[in-house]
């Protein structure tokens, strides 16, 4: 990230919070106004997370302005988020009151707890909002005018990553 933009993100987004403030941000000469957002979202926190605490995270759930679910993962920042469902690990929150509770503690109170991992509600949530027309087929490496090289991960990933000697 440029440094420009990581302090324009540390001051008005974690400092200032200013995204949730109606026209407390403008990009371009244009304000944003997070509430007036009214495509369904999809919301992820974990229970354990030190870097973006979940209960800040619910508080930004309550912002935009159409319908929205929030869930909270269990385990911290990383391992809660990328925790795949064959790992059978960390489980979930789901609540679906609509709204959403007004508090973070409410919403857990109340929240049904799930056992494995959250992409597969995700998912379920992806299809719920999808029809027939905006469902794209996924694309198959060299159909198309690039062929494929390599098998994943490729040879880069098995590199060391030292420099080109010098010549």
């Amino acid at each position: 990230m440029p440094t420009a933009l990581h302090q324009f993100y540390v001051e008005n987004f974690y400092q200032a919070n200013k995204l949730c403030q109606p026209g407390g941000v403008a990009l371009a000469g244009v304000d944003i106004d997070v509430s007036r957002v009214k495509l369904p979202c999809y919301f992820l926190a974990t229970i354990e997370d030190h870097i973006a605490p979940w209960k800040s995270a619910y508080r930004g759930a309550q912002v935009p302005g159409g319908a929205k679910r929030f869930v909270l993962g269990g385990s911290g920042h990383l391992a809660g988020t990328i925790s795949p469902p064959a790992a059978k690990r960390h489980g979930y929150w789901t609540n679906d009151t609509t709204p959403l509770p007004a508090k973070a503690d409410d919403f857990l109170r109340s929240a049904t707890r799930h056992h494995g991992s959250w992409w597969t509600d995700w998912q379920q949530w992806l299809l719920a909002q999808a029809d027939a027309n905006t469902l794209v087929v996924a694309r198959q490496p060299g159909e198309r005018a690039l062929k494929v090289i390599e098998d994943a991960p490729g040879s880069y990933a098995a590199g060391r990553g030292d420099p080109p000697a010098a010549g």
